[in-house]
């Protein structure tokens, strides 16, 4: 009897043992089952979100395509900023007690070119660099980094003479960090517009951050462009100084538009 219940017993364990085996083997496929779901899932809403993103990427570049030639779809971040700021239309009022706001745009000079000559390692190495001391003096001069993009800021200031500021200290220290490294200057340009309101869905914000791109897609790397709002409230400045201006055509505004160039250089001269 004593071996009978053994053999019984055995059988038991064996049989709970299969049991216990074939239990984990469906816990196993389970989660495998439940992690594939949440996989594809994941995708799915990837898929959707990014499409919608690559689909309206797709349809504005063959319509600027179509309307303008090949040449218009290669963009500058400054264009591409400007745009994003048109949709979004990011709550600027906050950086601003009385309504206004001074809007600064700013890249690289010919960046494609550079990134290509220096290979893409050193390239992000750069650009790391780049972001950090520009952050550095937009939080110096009591700025808002509204995005960034690429090399491109676009930026937020409460006052013209803070945005103008910064504007120039960014000059001088892209140009001494060059000398202190010995290694190729990185020509910035930069474009600075104060406009009368930031009220979100308001169609002078619209305006206004559009005027700011077209100014620094008029400088060259090195300079400070700024429109003649930002001019006039610097006029009584004792230490920022301007050229005599020179009129320009700016895209999607009518009649010609007086832009100036800051004086940025160690002798007062500007660049």
């Amino acid at each position: 009897m004593l071996h009978i219940a053994v053999y019984v017993l055995a059988g038991i364990v064996v049989v709970e043992a299969a049991a216990l085996g074939v239990l984990w083997k469906l816990l196993v496929r389970s989660r495998e089952e439940a992690e594939e779901l949440r996989q594809r899932a994941d995708t799915r809403n990837w898929l959707i979100s990014g499409g919608r993103e690559a689909v309206k990427t797709v349809w504005n570049t063959a319509n600027v395509m179509r309307k303008q030639g090949f040449g218009a779809a290669v963009r500058s971040n400054i264009e591409e900023l400007a745009d994003w700021a048109e949709v979004e239309r990011p709550d600027l009022a906050r950086v601003t007690p009385d309504g206004r706001v001074v809007i600064l745009f700013s890249d690289i000079e010919e960046s494609t070119a550079l990134n290509e000559r220096i290979g893409d390692r050193a390239w992000v190495r750069l650009i790391s660099s780049h972001d950090k001391l520009v952050s550095s003096l937009v939080q110096r001069h009591s700025g808002h980094v509204v995005k960034s993009q690429g090399d491109g800021f676009m930026i937020a200031f409460a006052r013209a003479e803070q945005a103008v500021r910064c504007a120039i200290d960014m000059q001088h220290a892209l140009h001494k960090d060059a000398k202190r490294k010995r290694h190729e200057e990185i020509r910035v340009r930069i474009g600075i517009h104060m406009g009368r309101s930031v009220r979100r869905g308001d169609d002078l914000f619209g305006r206004n951050v559009a005027m700011a791109a077209r100014v620094a897609a008029e400088a060259v790397g090195g300079q400070v462009l700024v429109s003649e709002p930002v001019r006039d409230a610097l006029r009584d400045s004792d230490d920022i100084g301007f050229d005599d201006g020179h009129d320009v055509e700016l895209k999607g505004f009518s009649g010609s538009h007086r832009l100036y160039a800051v004086y940025t250089g160690p002798q007062g001269e500007s660049d």
